[in-house]
């Protein structure tokens, strides 16, 4: 695998290595002594596959609150997404600084997403699946967001919005009060 350090510290995109012969193809996604390398010692708890039918569409911002907080592990396995996150953490060099990469089926990139940040897609065609690896277990009420469109981190989404959730639409901007999560 290869890892490439994000201009957010912490967060990488990982390129799969394939190995190609006259059967197809064959690639390792994840193994713990080359994850632990960059730093990666928690287990994944949690893996979650989400199907996203209609171009243009926002999910996000999303992120779980201490103790709860989790590093996330994003693979796109059908379509492609623009895949977005933004630093949260308070004292980080990059706090409220967002970083955005294409993940599709075809490049097999996947985002490494560390504690401390939101983290959201938009589908850039129709059906789109996703498959996450979280270090910690959904916890309701220990969930947050902050807005896909807050002019604060004036994220360049790619596409028009064609659907987003009344919960994400919902979410709050950030303002000169938010000390982090």
């Amino acid at each position: 695998m290869i890892f490439t350090p994000t201009p957010l510290n912490g967060s990488y995109v990982i390129e799969p290595e394939q190995y190609t012969d006259n059967r197809g193809w064959f690639a390792r996604y994840y193994c713990k002594k080359e994850f632990g390398a960059i730093g990666h010692e928690k287990e994944w708890v949690q893996m979650n596959h989400s199907f996203t039918a209609k171009k243009g569409t926002i999910r996000g911002m999303h992120y779980q609150v201490a103790p709860y907080q989790e590093i996330k592990m994003i693979r796109c396995i059908a379509g492609a997404v623009f895949d977005v996150i933004i630093d949260l953490r308070s004292g980080s060099p990059t706090f409220l600084h967002w970083f955005g990469v294409e993940l599709s089926a075809q490049n097999k990139k996947m985002i490494y997403i560390p504690e401390g940040f939101a983290h959201g897609f938009q589908s850039l065609c129709d059906h789109v699946e996703l498959l996450y690896h979280h270090s910690e277990y959904y916890t309701s009420g220990a969930e947050g967001g902050v807005r896909y469109n807050d002019p604060g981190f004036t994220i360049e989404w790619p596409l028009a919005l064609s659907m987003i959730s009344d919960r994400d639409s919902a979410h709050p901007f950030i303002d000169n009060n938010f000390k982090g999560i």
